[in-house]
């Protein structure tokens, strides 16, 4: 029996001494590192920048295009010429060469407008993306308070646990101590110990699903996954939070709202781009030429043999395309376009009336939440006055040690109900200030 409470004791000092003082990192530090370290961020980031750039005026066919070209040439050649008279003139090793170069520019004057169309619908597009960013980040946010307050909720549930440890270990000794004047029998004991090591077993698989918690809050963080990491376990709620207000700010900002409006903009910029199709299209080609070749006479006896030219000029031009009849295939596409036009009308409509039930149904768990909370709060306070007097009564010999454990244990649970009642209501806060647009500018998490 010695031997047990020993070990059971050596048991409690390793237990005990995994706890270490760490800095903690405040709601605020988690944003920023987030902002900062997290891969999907990150990642998004540049999927704006590469949106950046497709948008810009390099990208918008408004600007000219410029070219230069250049060629030299050498050649050697034997010829013979026969005459009518029969005679034949032969020529060797004839040397020629050419040399020219030109400078040029093309620019589109006008088709049809899809030029001016395609870039707004590159602006629109840049802009579509913004709000994606905007998606994962509020979904980010998300993802981080949902680890943020798990690690907070089990902390708080390994304290509780580490107290219950105490009652234990203390109720244990004054079992062998009752046991030892007679006062208790060997069966006491033995409830004690198994109540203790059962203790101690919950108070393991709650240590190690923290260390599991805070695996995954560095994951969004963007730390190292086996960074010590303490965190805040303080909750204020919001006290202006009305179901009228949610729903009117949810149809304005709404990310995901806001996305199916985008996208039919999207829409109706493809149906202008495909009507450009019927206009015509008008270029302008302007460019400077220079050219020199030189080649050896055919007939060295003959003055009037060219043996070298040069050329140079300027020379402009402008141009017109009109594709009367392609077959219908512009038709053909303009008719889809529409068709894509009256889909995402319908998309839209369909995503108001899902941003509508969402948030109806938030704000039904959010109401649930606090109510439950404020319930959980008053049972908590209900089971420790309970314990309290059970450990007056146990102490005075009032009471079994049984009746005294189901009163520790109904505090336990009482406990444990409540801070999971607590972090579930800021969740659900959380979740309605997404569905309003809100949550990033929100600065009480």
């Amino acid at each position: 029996m010695r031997k047990e409470r020993l070990l059971i004791f050596v048991l409690f000092l390793a237990v005990f001494s995994n706890g270490s003082a760490q800095e903690l990192l405040t709601k605020e530090e988690a944003i920023l590192q987030t902002l900062e370290n997290n891969y999907d961020i990150i990642l998004t980031e540049n999927s704006l920048e590469t949106a950046q750039n497709n948008a810009s005026l390099y990208n918008s066919g408004y600007l000219p295009t410029l070219f230069t070209n250049a060629n030299a040439t050498y050649d050697i050649n034997d010829s013979e010429a026969t005459q009518i008279s029969g005679d034949v003139i032969p020529a060797n090793d004839l040397e020629s060469k050419n040399l020219n170069a030109s400078v040029g520019i093309n620019y589109t004057l006008f088709n049809g407008l899809g030029r001016y169309y395609t870039y707004g619908k590159l602006k629109e597009t840049y802009n579509l993306t913004e709000l994606q960013a905007r998606s994962v980040l509020e979904n980010t946010l998300i993802t981080l308070f949902s680890a943020y307050y798990e690690v907070a909720r089990l902390t708080e549930n390994l304290d509780n646990q580490k107290q219950t440890l105490e009652i234990s270990k203390e109720r244990l000794k004054r079992a062998v101590y009752g046991s030892d004047y007679g006062q208790n029998t060997k069966l006491d004991v033995l409830n004690a110990e198994v109540d203790l090591n059962n203790d101690s077993i919950t108070y393991l698989g709650v240590q190690r699903e923290l260390a599991n918690a805070k695996r995954d809050l560095n994951i969004v963080l963007g730390s190292d996954v086996n960074n010590e990491v303490s965190v805040d376990t303080t909750i204020v709620y919001l006290d202006d939070l009305y179901l009228e207000n949610v729903l009117d700010k949810s149809i304005e900002n709404n990310v995901d709202y806001l996305q199916a409006e985008k996208a039919l903009e999207l829409g109706e910029y493809d149906v202008k781009i495909n009507n450009s199709g019927w206009m015509p299209n008008v270029s302008l080609t302007s460019s400077y030429a220079w050219s020199k070749n030189y080649s050896d006479p055919f007939n060295p006896d003959n003055p009037f043999s060219t043996v070298e030219r040069y050329q140079n000029g300027l020379n402009a031009g402008v141009g017109l395309t009109w594709n009367l009849f392609d077959g219908g295939s512009t038709t053909t596409r303009v008719r889809n376009a529409k068709i894509a036009v009256d889909r995402l009308e319908i998309q839209k409509d369909q995503q108001e009336e899902f941003l509508k039930r969402d948030v109806n149904n938030a704000w039904e768990i959010y109401k649930n939440a606090l109510f439950t909370l404020k319930v959980q709060k008053v049972n908590v306070e209900t089971n420790k006055l309970n314990f309290e007097r059970s450990t007056e009564y146990y102490k005075l010999g009032q009471i079994s040690s049984i009746d005294f454990r189901l009163a520790q244990v109904n505090l336990v649970n009482a406990e444990l109900t409540y801070s999971a009642a607590k972090y579930a209501a800021k969740t659900a806060e959380l979740v309605l200030l997404q569905l309003a647009g809100e949550i990033i500018a929100n600065k009480q998490f």
